[in-house]
């Protein structure tokens, strides 16, 4: 069966269903006459299956070691109905603490009495750890920002005006060994806060559909979004300096960009993914 019977039989959305083949959960196979995938009743069971433990909040790497037999689904139930027990006991107390606020009438901000509610503020931040360690996301999250895109963009579209007069009538696009390879009329240099528009506007969405339902999805988008307008960036402002001799190799440039965005992207990630297992 196609992939629209499989919608309509499991309810699920096509992306859904994409996603859950990339991470190896399903494996349909392919019409030999025309390559298209061929879906069975037994793959609209698994979907149905997954879909359900998903529900469960089972990770999705969990159901991935449960449908490869790594782990028994009575061992991978139990392990999760100890968490949810630990969730609770949280909110539970997180709740009791509002009701008891409530009952006190702490109606301010500066009413609020610390100490009268959680007593110890160390052994408070260190029951909270996993919490507290969502703030160090907040430098991912804004550099995943509409604010930062429009201010790449808006700092393209700067150096592409001040510099396009005094550039040569030909500038570079393509290097090698520390020399301009290829090299097209200077107008190009508006192609770049042209990019970050194409990125944000059309890239985008095709970004979202490839990653699926991976966990914060729709936070790695955008910030895979604005890093690509800040490698642009990088990009134009390296264009700039090789036709006035400062630099040499963008290789460097791009590296060392890369390096720093993908390494506080991933601590981020981590530390969010390690909140919710």
């Amino acid at each position: 069966m196609t992939i629209k019977e499989v919608e309509e039989k499991t309810g699920l959305s096509r992306s859904n269903i994409r996603f859950y083949e990339k991470e190896g959960l399903i494996q349909p196979e392919r019409n030999d006459k025309n390559g298209y995938r061929d879906y069975t009743e037994e793959n609209v069971l698994e979907i149905k299956r997954i879909a359900f433990l998903r529900s469960l909040n089972l990770p999705v790497e969990s159901i991935r070691d449960c449908v490869n037999g790594k782990i028994q689904l009575n061992a991978l139930l139990r392990k999760q109905n100890e968490q949810l027990d630990q969730e609770i006991v949280k909110l539970t107390r997180s709740k009791n603490v509002c009701s008891r606020m409530l009952e006190d009438n702490v109606d301010s901000y500066e009413k609020l009495d610390i100490d009268h509610y959680i007593g110890d503020m160390g052994g408070y931040v260190r029951e909270n750890r996993e919490l507290f360690s969502l703030d160090a996301l907040t430098f991912v999250k804004v550099w995943g920002g509409v604010a930062v895109w429009i201010a790449l963009t808006a700092l393209c579209l700067l150096i592409a005006a001040v510099s396009f007069y005094f550039l040569p009538e030909r500038i570079p696009i393509q290097w090698s060994g520390g020399q301009a390879a290829n090299e097209t009329g200077r107008l190009v240099i508006f192609a770049y806060p042209a990019a970050c528009v194409i990125i944000r506007l059309l890239l985008r969405p095709f970004i979202w559909r490839w990653l699926g339902n991976m966990g914060q999805a729709d936070l790695v988008t955008d910030y895979l979004t604005n890093f690509l307008c800040f490698v642009a960036c990088s990009a134009q402002m390296f264009t700039v300096l090789f036709v006035f001799g400062v630099m040499k190799h963008i290789t460097a440039v791009l590296a060392v960009d890369a390096l720093v965005f993908f390494i506080v992207l991933y601590k981020g990630l981590m530390k969010m993914s390690g909140q919710k297992q």
